[in-house]
């Protein structure tokens, strides 16, 4: 559409109203949706102003119909441009970048209802509480309410008709104090309804009415010299404290309240949200915010508490932000502190989305296979100093044992090429020179059987080999690349599993490189790949039958046999350790005997 077009067709039967505007391609596809204040205004400035972003520029040269509804005020158009955003997700409008499935604390729908934790948020009539950011959080948070507060969790259908019939009895959990036993009525359905809403306002973070209901029950207790209850009591108030002491505390000034920043750039920008209930921060979440056009900071931060708000099921009325913003929320007041708790809170939440940035940076670096030529490059460049490579690493190469409870072992190997997985390089094997489970042997054939065959198919050799397994298997593969002449073509380094520390033939102390540096990261993602395609190729030849357990080796031991002993002890290094009274009382004294002296021959 021309601008001359806009001018004579569509500018004059614009309204001077709110609402939102769809601006569609020549394919009929929805390219933008937005909202204004006055439609006419909004819209007319596309097409008169010179725009300095070029993604604007180019929305303007796509745009070949227009349509608009109008709305009652600003609120409406919000909440109209959020859910058509939401529907046909619009090339050119913002987006978020938010994929993950949050843990809910779910309330269940039911008598006597059960309380438990779900990634699921289904529409059934149960009450969910959430979502929270971190699972550990919850399992703590459900813990916790597990030692001070008994609650069901079998599945029993606990009707009043039921528990009058005397359909069911008490199980462990209610001997064990955890149940009050409703299934039985020895717990009433308003006593149990009490709890539920004590654990309402736990998961919610209000500690503070429950920690007052309890120490009143604990005094009461102590003046009826019912000392054993009192001491019940005392020991769920220590528990909740003990939560209470983990959480973030950062003021018990501010009661309720929510705090979000933005750090933005040129093509995207990250968002952190908080959220404080009684002064402490019970949900902390960063987004990364993906540019379309030309938005601005207030734009693209009022659009990310449009989603987080809801999401978190804030009730706040009072939001601490950077500058001010145009929210449609009604009855929530905006705050821009420039001292005072409200400002470490602001200040708090710029530290989270900068180390979320930079955390974002990171991952995209260590994920080389989306990035540029010069990317990828430089953190090859990085490995290559911190290692003392001669050669730019190009073709890295890294080896990998894999065996299961005796099983006989199998390896894995996987290459990179320019810092990327090449897969149709990685390699597989099946031991057949080593009997039993030898690691050390069997790094030594794989490696010679690799580097034998590049050898004599002349292919290049990669300029870093790592040996996943520390000292021992770096030993074994430098005498099986000696035996081959081929010392000095490439550089070999160990792996320790545990320290993560490189280990270079001959050298008695290792190089520690940094935590959280480029080439460690690389290094580590070379690492991860070997052991799932080896472990992922070992179980895959187990399920097909083709390696069996060390136990079947023995003479008179049949598959039969050997699973029984693996299902009892786990592993054939446990049943090695048994003696022969209790593996006599597994498979029988015959067998035992066999399986014993096989293992014990001294003996």
């Amino acid at each position: 559409m021309t601008r001359e077009k806009f001018q004579q067709d569509i500018a004059p039967t614009l309204p001077h109203a709110p609402g939102i505007y769809r601006y569609y391609g020549a394919d009929k596809k929805i390219l933008y949706v937005g909202k204004a204040k006055d439609l006419r205004k909004r819209v007319t400035s596309y097409f008169v102003k010179t725009h300095d972003n070029r993604k604007t520029t180019r929305l303007v040269s796509l745009i070949d119909t227009i349509e608009w509804t109008i709305t009652n005020n600003e609120h409406d158009a919000f909440l109209l441009e959020n859910s058509l955003i939401k529907h046909f997700r619009p090339m050119y409008n913002i987006d978020l970048k938010d994929d993950k499935s949050y843990p809910y604390v779910v309330i269940r729908k039911e008598h006597f209802p059960r309380v438990y934790l779900t990634r699921r948020l289904i529409r059934d009539g149960s009450e969910y509480i959430g979502p929270f950011t971190s699972v550990f959080i919850v399992k703590e948070l459900l813990s916790m309410i597990k030692e001070t507060i008994p609650l069901r969790t079998c599945g029993l259908n606990l009707t009043p008709n039921n528990i009058e019939r005397g359909k069911f009895k008490v199980c462990l959990e209610y001997h064990l104090g955890n149940c009050g036993g409703p299934c039985e009525g020895y717990q009433s359905e308003e006593s149990y309804k009490a709890n539920i809403d004590y654990i309402r306002q736990l998961v919610k973070g209000n500690l503070g009415p429950i920690l007052n209901a309890l120490k009143e029950e604990l005094n009461g207790h102590v003046a009826r010299l019912d000392f054993e209850k009192a001491q019940l009591v005392k020991l769920k108030i220590q528990a909740l404290q003990r939560y209470q002491s983990k959480s973030t505390v950062v003021s018990s000034h501010l009661i309720n309240t929510d705090v979000a920043s933005i750090i933005a750039q040129e093509d995207d920008a990250y968002v952190n949200y908080m959220v404080v209930t009684e002064g402490k921060i019970i949900h902390s979440k960063s987004i990364y915010i993906e540019k379309k056009l030309d938005e601005s900071s207030e734009e693209m931060l009022a659009f990310a508490l449009a989603f987080l708000r809801p999401k978190f099921q804030s009730t706040s009325k009072e939001i601490v932000l950077p500058f001010p913003v145009e929210l449609e929320e009604e009855n929530l007041q905006t705050t821009v502190p420039l001292a005072g708790d409200r400002k470490k809170l602001l200040d708090l939440s710029f530290k989270n989305a900068e180390y979320f940035k930079q955390e974002q940076k990171q991952k995209a670096r260590l994920m080389l296979k989306d990035r540029t030529e010069e990317d990828r490059r430089e953190v090859l460049e990085q490995l290559q100093d911190d290692l003392q490579l001669t050669e730019l690493p190009a073709h890295i190469e890294c080896f990998d044992n894999s065996n299961f409870q005796g099983s006989f072992p199998v390896a894995a190997m996987v290459c990179f090429k320019d810092g990327v997985p090449s897969k149709k390089d990685y390699r597989h094997f099946h031991i057949k020179t080593v009997e039993g489970i030898n690691d050390f042997a069997s790094m030594a054939e794989i490696v010679k059987r690799r580097y034998k065959r590049l050898l004599e198919e002349e292919q290049p050799f990669p300029q870093l080999v790592i040996i996943d397994g520390g000292k021992g298997q770096l030993g074994a593969a430098m005498q099986s690349i000696e035996e081959l002449g081929l010392t000095g073509r490439m550089t070999v380094v160990g792996l320790a599993k545990r320290e993560e520390s490189i280990f270079y033939p001959g050298d008695k102390d290792p190089l520690q490189l940094p935590y959280n540096g480029q080439s460690l990261l690389l290094i580590r993602r070379i690492r991860d790949e070997v052991h799932r395609f080896g472990i992922t190729f070992h179980r895959d030849t187990r399920s097909k039958g083709t390696i069996k357990n060390e136990l079947e080796d023995i003479p008179g031991i049949g598959s039969k046999t050997a699973q029984t002993l693996l299902q009892t002890y786990r592993s054939v290094a446990r049943v090695k350790e048994m003696t022969l009274r209790e593996l006599t009382m597994t498979i029988g004294a015959s067998k035992a005997r066999v399986v014993y002296e096989y293992f014990h021959p001294e003996e």
